[in-house]
């Protein structure tokens, strides 16, 4: 069935920014040749993108970039109107191996997940089908018992590392969009995040960095960052998150009128 135009406008951006034609189909957004400077900096230059219900937007990154930080804002601003697939989630099992051999495992191969699995999921919510999404336990290095049903959702969020680096996925993805920061920053964020929330030690965390983590990122991460959509500077960026939320919020805000 064709999709039908319910409305188009042209904005101005902001005084900083040139003309931007926006189309909004249902269930759609239309970004065509949009650009953004903060001062002389140019954060966005000739975007262009479509939205559509059910479509999948991923947010990638190496471990430490800021990508869950631009996911989890989503999330806030968006609540049960996006569902949020996490890549992490679909580690293969370790059943049978000892604690001591889980933490040395290179889980930033593409090898250590059951990407097969994640494409389903995909496919099924994308269908509007729900799914029994798996869990991961950090501390344990292992996938848990747990499961957890998830909805199909408006616009669906799949996070996670190596997204990029299967072809099967990249053909399920409507916008992709990569979160990148500094080698210090990554490094320093990661620390943190994995003593504070993942309950790891200092030495530990070290090692995998230097062993897996950093090799693994120039790789196969970073390469798949020309094959995004939009690149963006740390999830904090607040110009690039407001210019893509807003329009996801208005097209939100149609839709129930």
């Amino acid at each position: 069935m064709a999709r039908q135009s319910i409305f188009k406008f042209n904005e101005r951006v902001t005084t900083e920014a040139k003309d931007a034609t926006y189309e909004f189909r249902g269930p759609v957004i239309s970004v065509k040749n949009l650009e953004k400077k903060f001062g002389e900096h140019e954060v966005l230059k000739d975007i262009s993108f479509d939205l559509f219900e059910g479509d999948v937007v991923c947010i990638i990154g190496s471990s430490g970039s800021g990508k869950s930080t631009f996911t989890n804002r989503i999330k806030e601003r968006f609540g049960d109107k996006v569902v949020v697939i996490y890549h992490d989630n679909y580690y293969r099992r370790q059943d049978g191996i000892p604690f001591e051999k889980r933490v040395k495992v290179n889980y930033d191969h593409p090898d250590s997940l059951e990407t097969d699995l994640l494409v389903e999921h995909l496919k099924q919510l994308k269908a509007g089908k729900s799914i029994e999404c798996p869990v991961y336990d950090y501390s344990q290095h292992n996938r848990s018992d747990k499961v957890i049903t998830i909805e199909p959702r408006p616009v669906i969020l799949v996070e996670g590392i190596l997204l990029l680096a299967d072809p099967r996925i990249r053909d399920l993805l409507d916008i992709k969009v990569y979160v990148e920061a500094d080698a210090d920053e990554r490094i320093l964020r990661r620390i943190s995040r994995d003593v504070e929330e993942r309950g790891r030690d200092l030495n530990g965390i070290i090692e995998q960095y230097l062993t897996t983590v950093k090799p693994m990122h120039y790789l196969y991460v970073e390469p798949t960052r020309a094959k995004a959509d939009i690149v963006i500077n740390s999830g904090k960026n607040n110009i690039a998150f407001d210019l893509f939320a807003s329009k996801i919020e208005q097209l939100l805000r149609d839709r129930q009128s």
